[in-house]
């Protein structure tokens, strides 16, 4: 596969995910966020399930039980990511959960630089993860963007936005520690499988324990867990896990926050959100900070 294939997948999986928004956000009418997750992901685990079968029967290496602890590792991460983000749209807007997620754009490479540079020894690697100077715009950028996306003042950041925030974090681990492995075991259906599979369990386990979910719940929300579990869940995370075994994390993260955008937009189209003057100053920050980090390092090779 081409990067530029790759990074196409990206955004594919980056509008699929905008619109998700939508469907996360009114399903929770119906049944709480741990359970939704955990329903979703199962539903995600169905549909991929056949294919990493297929994919497991193909003529490769086995997967050392070590990988497959990393692997579980990352779908703890990607079930943090999940939950905080889908207990947050009980309290902040589509708009505001799409643009903050799209923090992680510069976690990815500050954790890609602080890893590398004590788990080799490679000089090459260590160059190769050196941050490029246009970060640290760019990360200031993304605090003032996230500072005016909450009416100019930290009490404007409701609770949902700092869930967001935290969630952003782990999406940012989960990004860039399946770059690394997919690149390394190049079995994305097997890599999808395991993450859908630890996030449902801890999903559904918590989700009975705390919020006592009904059949009915489960029922009424039945369109948006098709959507989420099957378009956004079982094929845009399948998305990912292909296209980052060819392009870089720190690359894919931003392309992936892209989603932000979507999310606006969907937002708008179908829920009837609108940003404030301040809000929309903020999304700009945001967005000029992922174009940033994205742009540096090619007007630094010219």
């Amino acid at each position: 596969m081409t990067r530029a294939t790759a990074d196409l997948l990206l955004l594919a999986a980056a509008l699929i995910w905008g619109l998700a928004f939508v469907g996360q956000a009114t399903a929770m009418e119906h049944m709480g966020p741990l359970t939704f997750s955990g329903a979703r992901f199962l539903m995600a685990a169905l549909v991929v399930a056949p294919f990493a079968f297929a994919e497991s029967r193909r003529n490769l290496p086995v997967i050392p039980k070590k990988r497959l602890m990393q692997i579980v590792g990352i779908g703890v991460a990607f079930f943090l990511g999940v939950a905080l983000q889908q207990t947050a749209l009980l309290t902040t807007s589509v708009s505001n959960a799409g643009f903050l997620t799209a923090l992680y754009v510069v976690m990815v490479p500050a954790l890609a630089y602080v890893v590398t540079k004590f788990r080799t020894t490679s000089e090459a690697d260590k160059q190769h993860a050196k941050l490029h100077a246009a970060i640290w715009p760019a990360a200031a950028l993304s605090l003032i963007g996230t500072f005016l996306l909450g009416g100019g003042s930290i009490a404007g950041l409701n609770t949902g936005d700092w869930l967001i925030i935290l969630g952003a974090f782990f999406w940012a681990i989960q990004i860039l520690a399946l770059g690394w492995i997919a690149y390394d075991l190049r079995r994305p259906m097997v890599i999808s499988l395991i993450q859908f599979i630890v996030v449902a369990a801890l999903g559904l386990a918590f989700g009975i324990y705390f919020e006592a979910p009904t059949w009915g719940g489960v029922g009424d929300a039945w369109m948006e867990l098709l959507y989420t579990g099957i378009i956004s869940g079982g094929l845009a995370f399948t998305l990912q896990s292909v296209a980052q075994a060819h392009t870089p994390a720190s690359d894919a993260a931003i392309i992936l926050s892209s989603e932000g955008l979507f999310a606006a937009a969907f937002g708008a189209l179908l829920l009837g959100e609108r940003l404030t003057l301040s809000g929309w100053t903020g999304a700009a920050c945001v967005l000029a900070a992922v174009l940033i980090v994205q742009l540096g390092p090619l007007m630094r090779r010219r």
